[in-house]
């Protein structure tokens, strides 16, 4: 596993220290990341900040976003793919499609290369949590 899946992970569980739900991401440009967030809907009492739009937002404007890479450790949703496709984002590696299967198929429509890296952490990670806290997942992906 890289570094920048790493750091998405190490997002993913500070997400879940603070109360809230553990999925991460960073963005990358030119090697670096410059980006990073988590899952913060609990935390901020918001239903849209998600790990991805936390980490964008955290990015700040940074002109054009073709040349990054978006890493997170759970497949994106629908909102996270549009924002995806929306900046022009032309690749996301993904941890694990497996507890939730987001929006591969609309993101690689519009030209962008989907890489799942099928992580077992990463799926354990959202395993367990699911397990422990059913009702807060489902209204997180809008089952409740």
């Amino acid at each position: 596993m890289d570094e920048f899946m790493k750091a998405a992970i190490d997002e993913a569980r500070k997400g879940l220290s603070e109360g809230g739900i553990p999925i991460g991401s960073v963005l990358v440009k030119d090697g670096k990341i410059i980006g990073r967030g988590h899952n913060q809907r609990v935390q901020k009492g918001s239903p849209t900040l998600h790990a991805e739009i936390d980490c964008l937002e955290n990015a700040g404007r940074v002109g054009s976003y073709k040349e990054s890479v978006l890493y997170s450790t759970l497949m994106p949703c629908y909102l996270c793919s549009g924002a995806v496709v929306q900046f022009g984002i032309k690749k996301v590696i993904v941890g694990e499609s497996e507890t939730f299967p987001g929006g591969p198929e609309f993101m690689a429509a519009h030209g962008v290369e989907v890489v799942n890296l099928n992580s077992d952490e990463c799926k354990q990670l959202m395993k367990d949590f699911i397990s422990n806290n059913p009702k807060l997942w489902y209204e997180d992906i809008g089952e409740l």
